[in-house]
């Protein structure tokens, strides 16, 4: 209850965080918030192109599949990447004045997740414009996001933590992004992999959400309940090991920034 107390306290200047990221983000362009947009889309007009033409996947309405795919992992690297120096570069502001530290991980996430509910808005036009069909399943779309959003935050407390003790972090992680990617079905199918290959992907949780969020969206289906368990599995363990590591290392990060 306390913890709950002392959130709700500083709700305001999360806030004031999150809209600072997202100015900052988008600081000098001229197309400005535009680019949540056309980020993805021409991400996806690439990437098609690339795959439809060489690879002739058997996927209906490929667009959407990939595009669904790429939106939600894009979101994951890049909310969990600014995470990751968001305490490494507000070093001299930690040093000054006492701020709740969670704060600046947190918020780089929750400003990648506006973004995010930017770039839907790109996929809703490429499934207007390949005539998908709708149904009320589609309503459900909040939920994979949400299990989503939380795994992210718990990813992301732990890795600004590991980046303050181990600068070597920085540079890992984004190899480690490039090979999770890789091993999550974004733009194949994951019936063309080995078996081998299929075992480690089952062990992936961005697989889960990817695959719910199609689900809903792609194939108007209802998720089925051992999908949202697992989803809900791999959301609160990060969450919970995110939470403990944070709080656990917070107070020594002075004298490692």
């Amino acid at each position: 209850m306390r913890y709950f107390t002392n959130f709700w306290k500083y709700k305001e200047l999360l806030t004031q965080f999150v809209a600072r990221d997202l100015k900052l983000k988008y600081r000098r362009s001229v197309l400005g918030y535009l680019w949540s947009l056309l980020n993805p889309l021409l991400m996806m007009m690439v990437l098609t192109a690339v795959f439809s033409s060489f690879f002739k996947f058997d996927i209906p309405n490929y667009p959407v599949y990939l595009l669904s795919g790429q939106i939600l992992f894009s979101f994951f690297s890049e909310s969990t990447t600014t995470a990751m120096n968001s305490i490494l570069g507000s070093g001299s502001l930690i040093k000054k004045v006492y701020i709740p530290k969670y704060i600046f991980p947190l918020s780089r996430i929750l400003s990648s997740f506006v973004t995010l509910l930017f770039s839907l808005v790109a996929l809703l036009i490429v499934m207007l414009i390949t005539d998908i069909q709708f149904s009320a399943t589609i309503l459900l779309f909040p939920l994979p996001l949400f299990y989503l959003l939380i795994f992210s935050i718990g990813i992301g407390l732990i890795m600004s933590v590991l980046v303050v003790f181990f600068r070597d972090m920085l540079h890992l992680y984004g190899v480690l992004l490039s090979a999770w990617m890789y091993l999550t079905p974004i733009f194949y199918p994951i019936n063309i992999v080995p078996d081998f290959v299929k075992t480690i992907i089952y062990s992936n949780p961005m697989y889960y959400f990817v695959e719910m969020f199609r689900e809903l969206i792609l194939y108007n289906q209802m998720p089925s309940l051992q999908l949202n368990l697992m989803c809900l599995m791999f959301s609160s363990i990060s969450l919970l090991v995110g939470l403990f590591i944070f709080y656990k290392n917070q107070n020594k990060f002075v004298l490692h920034i």
